[in-house]
């Protein structure tokens, strides 16, 4: 009875919500739909996406997007449309962990991928879905933090969110004597971008310019070898969906960074690796204040080591994604590197999304 209630709710929201655009709810159904959060009317880039052919784009808005939002085979979550979940009631506004709300409503209508991206970043034609089974460049186990964008160019660069100590490091470079070719299970794909990609401040405040990275094949990190990833441009299967969640209470630099710390060792438990492609987006990136940036990227220069070993001591297993991802999270309020008050939000999100995931 929950269940054909929800979906019936479900319906007369689609109905309401979605009434200019050419694309509806149930057009997610088995497909990969882009997630997107903006504060802009319809950017060139979210309208590149919109026009891939059998596209299904979600845009999040927040106090500040301008209204009426419309673009063709663009569904927009409003502000001010109820779509009942539970997370809903909590999540602040003028918050990129809105963005969550789309992640919800893309599981719940049925989708079997979420790949996610911002609103400057435009797909490249290459852009595609690589294939979550197959045989990959893959690394050695238990290697730590490893800098993949050392693999994909000869340029001093790194992912935000690596650890500082180690931008130097040459043992920390992914290079081919790290990788051999294994069958594998991918769970979340990590494309990188051209332009002006995801980078920390301090990159751009001492070196700044832009990056086109070598079209090499993908590589996979094996269990105990991890790399930071972020929301530019990451595509996620649908069992692990739970693991999109990000925390509220966490600087808009930081939050993407920490929630990909916490997954990796959950998706080690659950037979799940963390793959890397060559670029599938170009990035125009939006006007930044890279003073703020940094001051937003302390916490994660200062816990970013920290983050997996803490979790991997909590997690098994035996216990759900779900469980295990709340367990990982109350270790880190133990650990003072979280605030108590996202368990909050985190109990909302596991109640949203454990539910839709299950009931498909």
């Amino acid at each position: 009875m929950r269940l054909l209630t929800f979906h019936f709710c479900m319906f007369i929201f689609s109905i309401f919500v979605f009434n200019t655009a050419s694309v509806h709810a149930g057009d997610l159904d088995g497909k990969t739909c882009v997630v997107i959060t903006s504060i802009n009317a319809p950017t060139e880039h979210v309208k590149k996406f919109a026009n891939i052919p059998d596209s299904c784009v979600i845009v999040v808005g927040d106090k500040k997007t301008p209204e009426p939002y419309t673009y063709k085979d663009v569904l927009f979550l409003s502000v001010n449309n109820k779509l009942g979940y539970n997370l809903e009631r909590i999540l602040p506004f003028n918050s990129y962990s809105r963005k969550m709300l789309g992640y919800i409503y893309a599981a719940q209508n049925g989708a079997a991928v979420i790949f996610e991206t911002d609103d400057d970043n435009s797909p490249r034609a290459n852009w595609h879905l690589t294939p979550f089974e197959g045989t990959y460049q893959v690394s050695h186990s238990d290697l730590g933090f490893k800098n993949v964008y050392a693999y994909y160019t000869k340029r001093t660069i790194w992912p935000r969110g690596l650890p500082l100590n180690l931008v130097t490091d040459k043992k920390a470079a992914l290079t081919q004597s790290d990788l051999k070719k294994k069958k594998v299970k991918v769970g979340v794909w990590q494309s990188l971008a051209n332009g002006d990609p995801d980078v920390d401040a301090i990159f751009r405040l001492t070196r700044g310019g832009q990056c086109t990275f070598d079209q090499k094949e993908p590589v996979v990190l094996a269990q105990g070898t991890l790399s930071p990833f972020n929301t530019q441009a990451t595509f996620f299967n649908r069992e692990l969906f739970p693991l999109l969640y990000l925390p509220t209470t966490e600087t808009f630099r930081c939050t993407d960074i920490l929630r990909s710390l916490v997954a990796q060792p959950i998706m080690w438990a659950h037979g799940y690796r963390l793959g890397f492609t060559a670029p599938m987006v170009e990035q125009i990136r939006n006007p930044h204040d890279l003073m703020k940036d940094f001051k937003d990227e302390i916490p994660c220069y200062l816990y970013a080591d920290k983050v997996a070993a803490i979790v991997q001591k909590v997690i098994s297993p035996d216990k759900s994604i779900t469980d295990n991802l709340y367990a990982a999270y109350a270790a880190l309020v133990k650990e003072k590197i979280v605030a108590p008050e996202e368990l909050i939000p985190l109990k909302a999100w596991i109640e949203d999304i454990r539910f839709i995931v299950s009931s498909n």
